[in-house]
């Protein structure tokens, strides 16, 4: 399974598309409607989703999987209970599915026989995403249930979050111990380091300098730059999330502590506290589909 794309829908998609293909560093891939498709280097056939409305909030973050792993799926979610309804998809790319609330408003997408498109050149495009995380009320309780209903597995446990992993890459998406439940950023993955450093450098020649970065993980021990986006929400370069084997061992949080004064393995860069914690919250979670039942994929009708 590997994290595809994210979709979104907030005031002003045009604007905030323009900022992520002409200064962010996307490539556009199309405009269908009222909803602005970003991609990346990458195969995939877009990132990120934007369409225009009146409200910002998350319509989904979507995976791909195969048709084995989607029936796992459909079974567990079914029997731990979570809303859920098949989908098929109008996005570019295609492929059917089914789409999951999680406990705390999480909307997940699944989805089997997507089809990509040729990588294009670019050395400073994201390749792709590489992380979405989420603010949760209750992270235990969620890192528990992705385990349960997903296949997910818990990667590390921090004072700040539990990360979670569906391959192996050490997390595609995380939940943050914030009591309530949002966005908390999107992370675009560089090809290298020097990408992620141009693109700080890009962002400054526009007076944006980074809410936090550049800097390295502990857990996933990726190089990455947090900014926060004139649309709204939190946005990151990142680069080189670590890759961990099927017996990784958790690590709980005080095997993740660091010497007083830093945040970060560098320790060579602030961190606008404040700031984030106001764009974290700007985009939350609305389901706008009712609940269907999970059919096996021979009878599905898409």
């Amino acid at each position: 399974m590997k994290l595809r794309s994210i979709e979104l829908a907030l005031p002003g998609a045009a604007q905030a598309a323009a900022f992520l293909t002409d200064i962010w560093g996307m490539a556009p891939a199309a405009v269908v409607g009222d909803i602005h498709y970003l991609r990346g280097s990458g195969g995939y056939p877009y990132l990120v989703a934007l369409e225009e409305s009146a409200d910002a909030y998350i319509r989904s973050t979507t995976f791909v999987c195969t048709p084995d792993r989607l029936e796992q799926l459909k079974r567990s979610v079914s029997d731990a209970g979570l809303t859920a309804a098949p989908v098929a998809s109008d996005d570019p790319g295609g492929g059917h599915g089914i789409i999951v609330e999680l406990a705390e408003g999480e909307l997940l997408r699944f989805l089997v026989d997507a089809t990509e498109v040729a990588p294009i050149e670019g050395a400073d495009l994201p390749v792709k995403l590489t992380h979405v995380v989420f603010n949760s009320v209750d992270a235990e309780a969620t890192g528990h249930l992705v385990e349960a209903a997903l296949g997910f597995r818990v990667s590390d446990r921090t004072k700040g979050m539990v990360f979670v992993r569906c391959n192996d890459s050490h997390h595609s998406t995380a939940f943050a111990r914030a009591g309530f439940a949002s966005l908390n950023h999107i992370a675009f993955e560089m090809a290298d380091m020097d990408a992620v450093m141009r693109g700080i450098g890009r962002l400054r020649d526009q007076d944006m300098a980074p809410a936090w970065g550049p800097g390295r993980h502990g857990p996933g021990a990726n190089v990455f730059a947090y900014f926060i986006a004139p649309f709204g929400p939190v946005i990151e370069f990142s680069t080189a999330v670590e890759k961990v084997p099927e017996d990784y061992q958790p690590g709980a949080p005080e095997d993740w502590t660091w010497p007083e004064g830093r945040i970060d393995q560098w320790g060579m860069s602030d961190k606008d506290f404040a700031g984030l914690r106001a764009a974290e919250e700007k985009f939350r979670h609305r389901r706008d589909w009712d609940a269907r039942p999970l059919t096996p994929i021979h009878e599905e009708q898409v």
